[in-house]
């Protein structure tokens, strides 16, 4: 009869335990995310700022062959001509060898003091170079300055062969790498720029990559952007190739590129204020020429628009209740900078909508995608960008415990739903 008594107990008590569980888990949840909509406008983010651009088409009397101007956060084309012609991009081809050497670095997989060995493939190449010698090293600092600053061929071919194995396997990843972007009118048949038949590309493509470095890997800016160093110990000079860079107020990269048949070529950068924009020249016939159509493009950008910052990355916008969760609030983030261009002087209200993926559920780890928020006109509604929302913190199940803690404050001690922590 007793043990029949304590199997009896025994049974109850499981049954308690579970139904507790499973009650807890639902009504703790459910309870409070009903004061969570899925959908959510955010009232203390609006603000009156301008997010669409009157474009009245500029006049230019360029000599060069082709041009585009854009600003880069938002991707916005700002002046197009001959854009998509198919030319050769010299030493501009060094950006996206560039792009790729970033992506190595912010990956992890490439150190900015890991040593770089020239080959003998690499002290071969000629043209622009710091006399690379076989055998010598430098850091992956030092060759970056060589790149950026006097736009070394031999250290290019150093670095892709560092990287790939050989130039040949980096090539195929720089041409799987445009094709990723949308590079439409791109063929890469080496890292450097030499003329080479099969080798080129346009102005769109060009400012497609150089978007993507710069807003992807801006660190790549502390190089582009000098205009005199050293290197070996200060035994051997460098200077700028781009002359924007020391003539141009914020100029601060991108690259230049010039062969007898590719002619002049620039791909420059400058940021005032907050505000970057991009300007590509092609096929210019003087290196005076391309830094002067350059900077037409680039006044008339700063003098009739700029950005406005909605958000920056990694701003909290909630603490937000998760389900399976009822020990934290996961930190509910923009994933990038919501920025938006206007013209100068100019205003439209906005307002920031959220959405949330359904059924976001513990556990959940630090930077995982959980919805969007889009910025939209206040007047007409148009979706003027859109970015993903992110958890900034690690969030765990909660586990039978948690439950029962939760449970005993709520019916023993009479706490208001409101102060749990759910």
């Amino acid at each position: 009869m007793d043990k029949l008594i304590k199997k009896i107990v025994l049974f109850v008590l499981v049954i308690v335990v579970t139904s507790s569980q499973i009650f807890a888990t639902t009504y703790l949840y459910k309870t409070k995310e009903s004061t969570n909509n899925k959908t959510k406008k955010i009232s203390s983010a609006e603000s009156s700022i301008s997010t669409s651009v009157n474009l009245t088409p500029p006049e230019f009397k360029f000599q060069s062959v082709s041009q585009i101007l854009i600003e880069p956060s938002t991707g916005t084309v700002l002046y197009a001509n001959n854009e998509n012609e198919k030319l050769l991009p010299a030493s501009v081809t060094k950006i996206m060898s560039l792009l790729l050497i970033m992506e190595q670095i912010d990956e992890g997989k490439l150190a900015y003091t890991d040593k770089i060995k020239c080959s003998a493939t690499a002290s071969k190449m000629g043209g622009s170079q710091i006399w690379f010698k076989v055998g010598e090293e430098l850091t992956v600092e030092d060759c970056l300055k060589a790149i950026c600053v006097v736009s070394a061929n031999d250290v290019t071919v150093a670095m892709a062969e560092h990287i790939a194995g050989s130039q040949e396997n980096f090539v195929k990843k720089m041409n799987e790498k445009a094709k990723e972007l949308g590079m439409e009118n791109t063929s890469f048949k080496n890292s450097h720029g030499i003329d080479e038949e099969g080798h080129y590309t346009t102005a769109k493509d060009i400012s497609i990559m150089s978007r993507e470095l710069i807003v992807k890997h801006p660190d790549i800016l502390k190089f582009t952007s000098i205009w005199m160093d050293t290197l070996r110990d200060g035994t051997f000079g460098l200077t700028n190739t781009n002359k924007l860079i020391r003539f141009y107020d914020g100029a601060n990269g991108l690259k230049t590129g010039s062969t007898s048949q590719a002619l002049f070529n620039l791909a420059s950068t400058a940021t005032r204020n907050g505000t970057t924009f991009l300007a590509v020249v092609m096929r210019a016939p003087s290196s005076d020429i391309r830094a002067e159509e350059s900077t037409q493009l680039l006044n008339y950008a700063f003098s009739n628009f700029e950005i406005q910052n909605i958000y920056e990355k990694d701003a909290v916008i909630e603490d937000k209740i998760i389900n399976k969760c009822i020990t934290d609030t996961a930190q509910i983030a923009i994933g990038e900078d919501v920025t938006v261009l206007k013209n100068k002087g100019s205003k439209v209200e906005t307002q920031e909508v959220i959405e949330y993926n359904d059924a976001i559920s513990a556990p959940i780890k630090a930077n995982t995608p959980v919805g969007k928020i889009q910025v939209l006109d206040k007047n007409t509604s148009e979706v003027l960008g859109e970015k993903d929302l992110i958890v900034l913190n690690d969030i765990s199940n909660s586990n039978f415990l948690d439950y029962l803690k939760e449970l005993f404050r709520i019916f023993l001690f009479n706490v208001e739903l409101s102060e749990i922590n759910v």
